[in-house]
């Protein structure tokens, strides 16, 4: 009988490799500039068009390489970075798997030039789907530049698999930012299509989240820093009252390397406890220097995963600098990039805000004051243990009123409803009486029970209906602003609002673009009162972005269900007249789905007469 197990070929082995390495163009920009970095680079230049499906290309004027290590970096686990199995942990280096070069050049045409300052001449290397096309001497200046290009021409189905354009350009954009605030010693640029996006000089950390993120966020950064035996955290945490609706400005970095920690998250976002409104959240950039060895990197080829020997320990590290911050974010001055912000404690200059002056405070002081906030510190450590069993138990604490509250002040109509006609029903009265519950929910009476109905639910759903039929019939009226107002959004938001402007314009939003970049909301859908234009547009990029990956499918569905979310936080607790909660009740009934809001969640619950003596029995 003949043997079943074979040797699979080299070209196909890194096919299989690319499918965990090479996802999409994003994950070859990552690949190429982690390997810029390690090449000791002072400048590091990203190139794309096509959203990277057409050309990739990474320039960096680092060491370079030799003829051989030219050829040899495109075999598979060929690297410099790690000798021996021990050196996996005590890694300092962005790779160490040698598996990205291999990997792409499995699936795309690579062409690689580079020069070491020694040689006198660099060298060129074509390879396309893992065969080698040509290698040859050339004149190049000393670094290396690769280009990527046609990404998956040699794999279709995994080409087709790739989004929209905007949606991938999003995608490189944050593995652009990731680097960039890494690395604010080095000078990056980016361009796409032949047009600049970024020109980032090397500053300091401060100046480099600026040049990022817009000048906006010059007042709202504090400075966050914590030093034991185990971890260090420096960066910089947003001040309370600057918190977005959308996330994606969340950053962390262990050891210089960009992680995703839904951990580490939890200990930030419970230091904001109390401080934040519903739905909003904070920026961050935490940046964690730990002993390798405290580390396991090597869980995931995208490396973005890192294993701690005490997360515990970590997490609550996190969680009190980040409440230190808060504490005294007050006192902080405005960012001055004249002094090195950079991971130091801010000192006040003689000269204090308005803020500072008001509290009298000083730190070179010994005020009784600031003996008070330096003894309160140690306040910030506690329900530490409480917080953490949370978030690992994945039980949060909820209190749930009483529904019907002795004090509770409610007003009476009779009403006449569309209730009788849902599916599966039992009215038989059109007769209902209805009252407000702690100004939110509403219970309406009928001859077999009670109906008990979600306030902001019900409002989710009728906007809802209201939101899709605009989008469908484009025709949503707009309330003119009487001053436009600039908005404030990141290069990445913009691409999906330039996507999506069209179906806001349907909405009844008017929006002006100016210098190319700057988006001015002149209008904002009627009927939404004074709800802020650069809140609700937040909101809908928020969902859009985190809950649709790709907006070509079921487009509509998504901005009318942002919106109505959106919409419907003003009616969470709100106490409604009579006239209003009739209306909600009427519309409510007549709308497409009276039971189930567009998120899913259920509007109403009918009580039927023996369950209400149960329960009362």
């Amino acid at each position: 009988m003949r043997d079943l197990i074979q040797l699979l070929p080299d070209a196909i082995a890194n096919q299989i490799a690319a499918g965990e390495v090479v996802q999409r163009p994003a994950s070859v920009v990552k690949e190429l500039m982690e390997n810029a970095i390690d090449a000791k680079a002072t400048y590091v230049q990203l190139i794309i068009k096509d959203a990277g499906k057409g050309i990739i290309q990474v320039i960096d004027n680092g060491t370079g390489m030799s003829e051989t290590d030219a050829r040899m970096c495109f075999e598979r686990h060929a690297t410099s970075k790690i000798r021996k199995a021990e050196d996996l942990f005590s890694i300092k280096t962005m790779g160490f798997r040698g598996e990205a070069m291999a990997s792409i050049a499995s699936v795309a045409q690579v062409e690689l030039k580079t020069r070491r300052e020694q040689d006198e001449l660099g060298s060129l290397v074509r390879i396309e789907a893992s065969v080698l096309k040509a290698q040859e001497s050339i004149h190049h200046p000393i670094g290396t530049s690769i280009t990527v290009k046609n990404l998956f021409y040699n794999i279709p189905a995994r080409r087709n698999f790739l989004k929209s354009n905007p949606v991938e350009i999003r995608h490189i954009l944050d593995e652009f930012q990731h680097m960039a605030l890494a690395h604010p010693h080095i000078r990056f640029s980016f361009v796409q299509n032949e047009q600049e996006t970024y020109q980032l000089p090397a500053e300091k950390l401060g100046k480099r989240i600026v040049d990022l993120f817009g000048k906006g966020y010059r007042e709202q950064l504090a400075s966050c820093e914590e030093d034991t035996s185990y971890v260090s955290i420096k960066g910089y945490v947003g001040k309370p009252e600057h918190a977005k609706k959308t996330r994606g400005e969340q950053f962390f970095f262990v050891n210089d390397r960009f992680i995703k920690n839904a951990y580490l998250n939890h200990a930030v976002m419970s230091a904001y406890e109390r401080l934040l409104p519903e739905g909003s959240f904070p920026f961050y950039v935490l940046f964690l220097s730990i002993d390798p060895s405290h580390i396991d990197i090597n869980v995931h080829p995208t490396k973005t995963e890192i294993k701690f020997d005490d997360e515990r320990s970590i997490y609550a590290i996190v969680q009190a600098a980040v409440r230190k911050t808060l504490s005294i974010h007050n006192l902080i001055p405005s960012l001055d990039f004249d002094t090195n912000v950079n991971f130091n404690i801010p000192h006040h200059p003689s000269g204090e805000s308005s803020q500072s002056r008001s509290s009298h405070f000083s730190p070179n002081t010994n005020s009784s004051s600031n003996r008070n906030v330096q003894d309160a510190w140690k306040k910030l450590y506690e329900g530490l243990q409480d917080n953490i069993q949370a978030f690992e138990q994945q039980a949060p604490i909820t209190v749930k009123p009483a529904l019907f509250d002795q004090h509770t002040t409610s007003s009476e109509t009779i009403i006449q409803s569309r209730a009788n006609q849902r599916e599966n029903t039992e009215f038989n009265s059109s007769n209902f009486q209805v009252i407000q519950i702690l100004q939110k929910y509403l219970a309406l009476s009928w001859s077999n029970g009670l109906i008990l109905i979600d306030q902001k639910r019900a409002y989710q759903r009728i906007l809802y209906d209201q939101f899709m039929d605009h989008l469908q019939r484009k025709n949503g009226a707009s309330q003119q602003l009487l001053f436009p107002k600039l908005l404030h959004i990141s290069p990445a938001d913009q691409l999906i609002l330039e996507e999506i402007k069209e179906d806001l314009l349907y909405l009844g939003f008017q929006l002006a673009l100016e210098d190319g970049a700057k988006y001015w909301v002149k209008g904002i859908p009627a009927g939404l009162g004074e709800e802020d234009g650069q809140s609700l547009l937040e909101g809908i990029l928020e969902q859009v972005k985190h809950e649709a990956s790709d907006l070509s499918k079921h487009r509509n569905e998504k901005i009318a269900q942002a919106m109505a979310n959106r919409s419907a936080i003003r009616y969470q607790q709100k106490k409604l007249t009579s006239e209003e909660m009739n209306a909600l009740v009427e519309q409510l009934f007549a709308s497409s789905n009276p039971n189930s809001s567009p998120n899913g969640e259920q509007i109403s619950r009918a009580l039927h007469a023996q369950e209400i003596i149960d329960l009362l029995n």
